[in-house]
């Protein structure tokens, strides 16, 4: 297998595809070789399967890009201009734009035999699945702080949720997200590629990246740890800190009913909270540990690709006034 030298080194280090590269085999600093290219294993070996998973996700691809679309047209109607249906927006544009990053090379995938990427498109696509995680996990804690004021400060919910604040907070959200998506790609493709260049996965993500690494990455592991405190705890434990108020709040009114309504504006939101971060955490927790590959690969698919399809479903489902306007834009398109 030919590559690109480093250095100025030779590029003749020849590896099986199936060979995992042991520590006592790992060459000599500058032997290093820079991969041209990539190969994705996909969710299953099993040749038998590959029609099978190739229309269900093309089933669930169809599901997420119409729900998350139809969330998107009914947030723009002028009876929802509120900060908790822009934020709604945002979400529905990040969730079509993951599966887009993810599911179509998957489908191609099942149906081809050539699974390779480009060491380019396997860069592209780790930096815009970082960066779009990222930039959910912020803006997820920001939807928790929106009902925070909504429920515990009522009053002054317009003055401090104005438009102004509103898109800040998203802008912050994305920069936060673009500035931890660069250091975490450059990073990961500074490692040194030297064999095999099979990737156990459906798409280029970190834990099975440093995988084929053949120098030592217990730096980089730890890393992580760093980012995933930055990414994943900190905006949990902001989101925590809402919930303990705003159930606080809750328990001070008097009428059940009104409890019940006033919670169910977020079970919503914490419904996808606890499945996007208990995935992702478990995914990036331990990222060399190799016995969990597969387990990995489930619990990616679930932020990847099965929470994009269910969210447009949990905030319908949950919520009267986008039923509501979802059932008055049908109406008035079928009078047409």
């Amino acid at each position: 297998m030919a590559g690109t030298a480093l250095h100025g080194y030779p590029t003749d280090i020849t590896r099986s595809n199936t060979h995992r590269v042991k520590p006592a085999e790992r060459p000599e600093p500058g032997n290093h070789t820079l991969l041209a290219e990539f190969v994705l294993s996909g969710m299953s070996k099993n040749p038998e399967l590959q029609h099978l998973l190739f229309f269900t996700f093309c089933l669930i691809y169809t599901i997420t890009i119409i729900g998350n679309l139809t969330i998107i047209m009914v947030t723009v109607h002028p009876t929802l201009r509120m900060p908790m249906y822009f934020f709604l927006w945002v979400l529905s544009v990040l969730d079509i734009s993951t599966a887009s990053i993810v599911v179509p090379k998957m489908l191609v995938n099942f149906l081809s035999e050539d699974r390779s990427i480009s060491y380019m498109g396997c860069a592209t696509q780790l930096y815009c699945v970082i960066f779009l995680g990222a930039t959910e996990c912020y803006l997820l804690a920001v939807m928790a702080y929106d009902r925070y004021v909504a429920i515990c400060d009522p009053l002054r919910y317009s003055t401090i949720m104005n438009s102004r604040v509103c898109h800040s907070l998203v802008l912050l959200s994305c920069c936060s997200g673009n500035v931890v998506s660069v250091v975490q790609t450059v990073w990961v493709f500074k490692l040194p590629f030297c064999g095999p260049k099979k990737i156990n996965y459906f798409f280029c993500d970190i834990p099975p990246l440093i995988m084929l690494s053949c120098a030592d990455t217990s730096l980089y592991e730890k890393q992580i740890i760093t980012a995933m405190v930055l990414v994943i705890f900190t905006p949990f434990c902001l989101i925590l800190v809402s919930y303990v108020c705003i159930i606080s709040s809750i328990l001070k009114i008097s009428s059940t009913d009104g409890r019940y309504k006033t919670f169910s504006t977020c079970s919503s939101h914490l419904t996808v909270v606890l499945l996007y971060y208990a995935s992702g955490t478990l995914v990036y927790l331990r990222p060399k540990y190799s016995n969990s590959q597969d387990t990995k690969k489930v619990l990616a698919l679930i932020y990847t690709t099965i929470i994009p399809s269910l969210n447009p479903l949990i905030y319908s489902l949950r919520n009267k006034e986008v039923k509501g306007i979802l059932i008055k834009i049908i109406t008035e398109l079928w009078k047409r």
